[in-house]
C-alpha cells in the first residue's frame, strides 16, 4: 500500500501493454503524439497508416508549417513517420510541402 500522496508504481508489463500499438489507430496517436514533440506545429491529421515489412508502423502525418491569410495559401506538409511495433519513434522525413488550396497532381 503507498502512503498519501505517493505515487503507486507500475509494472512492467502494465506499462508496456499501455504503450503497444494494437491497431492502426493506436499507431497514428502514437506516431502524431512523437511528430509533435519534435516539430512543434500544429497536426492537421493523419492520411495514410501502413504497416511496415518489419512489424512496425509508416504513418504519414499532415502538419500547418505556415499560416497565412487567406487560409487557402497556408502551406502544408505531409511528414513520414516510421514506428516500431511497441510504438517507439524509429524516425521521420517531410515527404511532401504544398499549400493548402492545391490540388492533388
Amino acid at each position: 500500500m503507498t502512503e498519501p500522496g505517493e505515487r503507486r508504481r507500475r509494472t512492467t508489463s502494465t506499462a508496456t501493454r499501455e504503450r503497444d500499438v494494437r491497431d492502426a489507430r493506436d499507431a497514428a496517436r502514437h506516431a502524431a503524439d512523437a511528430l509533435s514533440e519534435l516539430i512543434r506545429h500544429r497536426l492537421e491529421g493523419v492520411s495514410a497508416v501502413r504497416r511496415s515489412e518489419d512489424g512496425g508502423w509508416i504513418v504519414n502525418v499532415d502538419v500547418l508549417e505556415v499560416a497565412r491569410i487567406p487560409d487557402t495559401t497556408s502551406l502544408l506538409a505531409t511528414y513520414e513517420v516510421e514506428l516500431d511495433a511497441p510504438g517507439d519513434l524509429i524516425q521521420y522525413r517531410r515527404i511532401a510541402r504544398y499549400r493548402r488550396g492545391a490540388q492533388d497532381q
